[in-house]
């Protein structure tokens, strides 16, 4: 079984809530967090890989916390026809999914890095960056 992929969103109310470690201790899950931005008493979100048996029940239980789940069933892709190596992508990724191959000069994609934020999309003056469903 292959992780999940999902982002949580959740209000000021619930970011103070033990949901990761409940996801584990309850549940038995694998929670690999990808990217969160958490603050307490402010509304926040958070892309997980989730993996296990439970894991229905354990987004269930987030639910009933009043959590909003998005499944990631998108992706990005890189036309490589389109693409001309200019780098820009490369700038704005947060995480180095893009990066910028030296002394090649060439742009290289990590999907498996990749969180979805779609930034690599609005900045490419190509359009060779794209979302699919």
């Amino acid at each position: 079984m292959s992780p999940k992929r999902i982002v949580l969103h959740f209000s000021a109310e619930t970011s103070d809530k033990p949901m990761i470690y409940r996801l584990v201790k309850d549940y038995d899950l694998v929670i690999n967090i990808v990217k969160a931005n958490v603050n307490p008493q402010k509304e926040g979100t958070m892309v997980l890989e989730v993996e296990g048996e439970k894991s229905a029940q354990g987004l269930d239980y987030l639910r009933r916390l009043g959590v909003t789940i998005e499944d990631l069933d998108r992706e990005i892709v890189r036309n490589e026809e389109k693409c001309v190596m200019c780098g820009a992508c490369t700038a704005i990724c947060p995480t180095g999914a893009l990066r910028l191959e030296r002394p090649s000069m060439e742009v290289r994609f990590i999907g498996d890095l990749c969180v979805l934020c779609e930034l690599c999309v609005k900045i490419c003056p190509v359009r060779a960056m794209e979302v699919r469903l």
